[in-house]
């Protein structure tokens, strides 16, 4: 008679540490979007947490109503009040899956974890694409035709400022946690025999 194949004991192990370094993400910003222009030589830079907004709100929002830009606050985002428990969600289920060591169970993982990085993404492009093209038409200033999305990542030219869009500290962890998953299952799946 098979036994079962479980996952082996250092697989287990890695899944513990990315638990951990999942948890830590709470900690960290996921994103900053770095706003330069001649008037700001050193940049204005808007950090965005899993639960809050940070860096130059303020004069990013003073800045914002001037091109009729609604103003950025944290309470506007259901994605705040969201996103600490779906990190919480994942850090405690690479634990189960640690404990478990089941291969369906790794994959399982896998699928909704990636799933939930393409969804963000998304809904982050939403989020930019409102913010860039629902302008108030009573604004100071009003360019025909123009929009001032800033880019998902890389740089994009919005009048006389460069924004750069970049993952941050937690979102280079949450990147670095979706190869070390990616590289578990290719390894847990080409050792598919029972032991």
């Amino acid at each position: 008679m098979q036994k079962k194949y479980f996952l082996p004991r250092y697989v287990s192990l890695l899944l513990i540490c990315c638990s951990l370094l999942i948890f830590a993400v709470l900690f960290f910003p996921f994103w900053h979007i770095e706003l330069q222009a001649p008037q700001y030589p050193e940049g204005l830079i808007l950090l965005i947490y899993a639960n809050k907004l940070s860096g130059d709100v303020d004069i990013i929002n003073g800045l914002n109503h001037y091109i009729g830009m609604k103003t950025l606050h944290t309470a506007d985002f259901y994605e705040f009040q969201v996103l600490p428990y779906c990190i919480i969600f994942f850090a405690v289920a690479f634990i189960i899956v640690a404990i478990v060591r089941k291969r369906k169970w790794l994959n399982i993982l896998f699928a909704v974890f990636i799933f939930f990085g393409v969804i963000s993404m998304i809904d982050f492009w939403k989020w930019n694409y409102n913010y860039g093209h629902h302008l108030n038409p009573n604004a100071p200033i009003i360019v025909p035709g123009m929009a001032y999305q800033p880019p998902i990542l890389g740089y994009k030219q919005l009048l006389n400022f460069g924004a750069y869009s970049m993952p941050d500290v937690g979102g280079w962890i949450f990147i670095s946690v979706g190869i070390i998953l990616l590289g578990l299952v290719l390894i847990s799946n080409r050792k598919n025999k029972p032991s």
